[in-house]
């Protein structure tokens, strides 16, 4: 009973989050500009970088390298801001009412990813399209994209449950935005989304093996990849999955620190 609850209350709560979004569809179009600017402008930009020796080829044009990064980059940065909710709720004391009433805790916090897991599929889906119709093309098919929209969405689990914890600490959207930055940022450019880490510096290299956003875009772009290497895949997947559980149940411990210090 305790597990049903559980999930009719997350339900309901992303319920809210999509029906709040759905009346602000600017906001879901405007979410979809950087990631397409990153896609056919970075696409175009950089595309000679593929004969730099010691670039991986097997990932065909550089449009193609770039894809899976701009994807889990898009998720990456989505979810950084879904801290910003919760401080929005604080401020207009529905926080306050929620955690008085009988929803459950963990609901909450599986309501919020679960909306942004969502947007993430369908950012994802966009991404692709257009990659598709700028002339990129992925061998690995139906998999590939699957795979693509599960390390997309383990992503987004795992910052938007960061950010959760960090609004729920800090309670100021502008502490939150500042710490959000502090960390989003290096993930992106300390991974393999927008260039081989086999020609970048080695501390890079090193750096990127203890990085979620390179565990994602690896088991991506070789889930897509005509001769996919699956034991690079599944661990990295692996390792994606506990990294948001663990910080799925840090955000829901927030709760008590906010409850004690409000």
């Amino acid at each position: 009973m305790t597990t049903v609850t559980l999930v009719r209350h997350s339900g309901y709560l992303t319920v809210r989050s999509v029906r709040a979004l759905l009346r602000q569809p600017a906001f879901a179009a405007i979410t979809l500009v950087q990631p397409v600017i990153w896609l056919l402008l970075f696409g175009q930009l950089f595309r000679s970088v593929v004969h730099i020796p010691g670039f991986s080829s097997a990932s065909g044009s550089y449009l193609e390298f770039i894809t899976p990064g701009v994807i889990v980059m898009t998720a990456l940065f989505s979810s950084a801001w879904a801290g910003t909710v919760y401080i929005e709720d604080m401020d207009r004391g529905v926080m306050d009412r929620l955690l008085a009433s009988p929803v459950r805790r963990g609901a909450m916090i599986v309501g919020t990813i679960a909306y942004q897991a969502l947007t993430t599929v369908v950012q994802t889906l966009v991404v692709f399209g257009i990659a598709y119709a700028s002339g990129a093309r992925f061998p690995g098919g139906l998999a590939g994209i699957g795979v693509t929209l599960l390390a997309a969405c383990l992503v987004s689990v795992v910052i938007a449950s960061f950010s959760n914890a960090i609004a729920l600490l800090v309670r100021q959207q502008e502490a939150l935005i500042g710490i959000s930055q502090f960390i989003v940022l290096p993930l992106q450019f300390l991974s393999s989304a927008v260039m081989d880490t086999r020609v970048s510096p080695a501390w890079v290299r090193h750096v990127a093996r203890y990085n979620p956003v390179d565990w994602a875009v690896v088991a991506s772009r070789q889930a897509l990849s005509a001769d996919t290497a699956w034991g690079a895949v599944l661990p990295r997947l692996g390792f994606l999955t506990l990294l948001a559980v663990v910080l799925a149940w840090l955000a829901t411990r927030a709760f008590r620190t906010y409850q004690r210090s409000a």
